[in-house]
């Protein structure tokens, strides 16, 4: 039964097939916010309503914010419901329960989210989902849950794969090691189907078990860019994890910006690529760094999740996760792929370099093509962005060659542009532009 419902939840896009869900669930990259990057495990019902009501106060609902997302730890530690098996919610952290706490999200306008892992623990240490996925599905369902991440801990060993999945190294056809992986007789050959996978029926089990419900929940895989989910993540999910977990540094930024650049081929509507929830507002990124981590995890139509307490944002920080043109872009009901790199600039193309990835991107979108010029160095340098190099633009003379052009950061209309743009950006920091029509 379980089956036949997944497979008519499949609908075949161009060279993919695709998990379609009702209403549009799922179409567009999801934008939101998520517990674990501000608080990790010391997660309440205060926090998160705190969380809801800014989203409100703040006007990210108005801009499209809709997922409050509870991450690890919110339930009884040691222990399911001795009679009816399901998770218990910590009552301490949450004495609505999670329901109540979803009731007082969806009277918001918002959508509540939740969190478990296809292990016998999550990260943290709680009751996970695998062997149980049709209980605790329904079990959400139950509590009005409308978004789930499940997480990747605590493996069995009857579950784990015969083979190591690596990310692809776009410089030589070698492999980027990502997390423990290396060149040996571990690697899977060319040839392998990772849809075949044990981590991949993992998730569809659960795939399976949300779909079994009268209620949609979009399923969020955080299994941390394994097994080459990828190839298989889009019939599964709705978006997919495609790295290991971001921190809030720069270095950790750029290689997960480099990675995710080798890996956007498989990115259209109903699926994304998740290069993890933002840190903007966290550590100590500059006001550039968190511009340019907003940037590009938009234009690669990745899930926007906040991962900051919202009640201490800094104004100029909130400017940059309500940026009308990113978020345009990142929504666009007519185009579905993302920006893609067209010049690597500080390297030749198509180097993998965790610490300068490419830095001239472009993508098309319902009000113009979306350019993009980042300074991956530690100082200041000049950034050139000339018509003629661009994908989807037009050009015919290179010199004359002229575009109505709009500063995504400023607003200003620069009106109409002959050759291109030549800028000083400062380090870690992107230019934006929305280019129109020829002029």
């Amino acid at each position: 039964m379980l089956v036949s419902i997944a497979l008519t939840a499949l609908a075949v896009l161009p060279s993919t097939n695709a998990l379609v869900r009702k209403d549009g669930v799922g179409k567009l990259p999801a934008l939101g916010w998520n517990s674990w990057n501000a608080f990790n495990c010391a997660v309440d019902e205060d926090k998160i309503m705190t969380a809801a009501n800014e989203i409100v106060s703040l006007g990210l609902k108005d801009v499209g914010y809709s997922y409050v997302n509870i991450d690890d730890c919110w339930s009884i530690k040691d222990a399911r419901d001795n009679v009816t098996g399901q998770i218990v919610p910590d009552p301490v952290k949450f004495p609505s329960g999670i329901k109540g706490t979803a009731d007082k999200i969806h009277a918001l306008g918002l959508k509540v989210g939740i969190y478990s892992s296809a292990g016998t623990e999550t990260c943290g240490g709680y009751p996970a989902s695998i062997g149980v996925e049709e209980l605790d599905a329904a079990t959400f369902a139950s509590w009005g849950i409308d978004y789930l991440k499940y997480d990747n801990c605590y493996v069995p060993s009857n579950w784990t794969d015969q083979y190591v999945g690596c990310v692809p190294d776009g410089t030589n056809g070698q492999v980027y090691a990502n997390g423990t992986c290396s060149i040996d007789n571990t690697t899977a050959p060319a040839t392998y189907d990772w849809s075949t996978s044990n981590t991949a029926k993992r998730y569809r089990i659960m795939r399976d078990a949300l779909l079994a419900q009268n209620r949609t929940i979009l399923y969020s895989l955080c299994e941390w860019g394994q097994a080459d989910v990828i190839t298989w993540g889009n019939a599964t999910g709705n978006s997919w994890r495609v790295t290991g977990d971001i921190t809030p540094d720069w270095p950790r930024i750029a290689q997960i910006l480099n990675e995710n650049s080798f890996q956007l081929n498989y990115v259209d509507f109903w699926g994304h690529n998740d290069p993890d929830m933002l840190e903007i507002g966290n550590g100590d990124l500059t006001l550039e760094e968190n511009r340019s981590h907003f940037a590009f995890w938009a234009a690669a139509k990745s899930p926007l999740i906040i991962g900051t307490a919202l009640d201490l944002l800094p104004a100029d920080l909130l400017d940059i996760l309500k940026n009308e043109y990113l978020l345009a872009f990142s929504q666009d009901a007519t185009f579905g792929k993302p920006a893609t790199p067209y010049k690597w600039g500080t390297n030749p193309d198509w180097t993998f370099n965790a610490s300068n990835p490419a830095e001239y991107w472009s993508g098309q979108s319902e009000n113009g093509t979306l350019v993009l010029a980042l300074n991956t160095l530690d100082d200041t340098a000049q950034r050139e962005i000339i018509w003629s190099e661009v994908p989807h633009l037009e050009t015919k003379h290179y010199q004359r060659d002229a575009f109505e052009v709009t500063d995504i950061w400023t607003g200003e209309d620069l009106g109409c542009v002959p050759y291109g743009l030549n800028k000083s950006v400062n380090s870690h920091d992107t230019i934006g532009f929305l280019v129109g029509n020829r002029c």
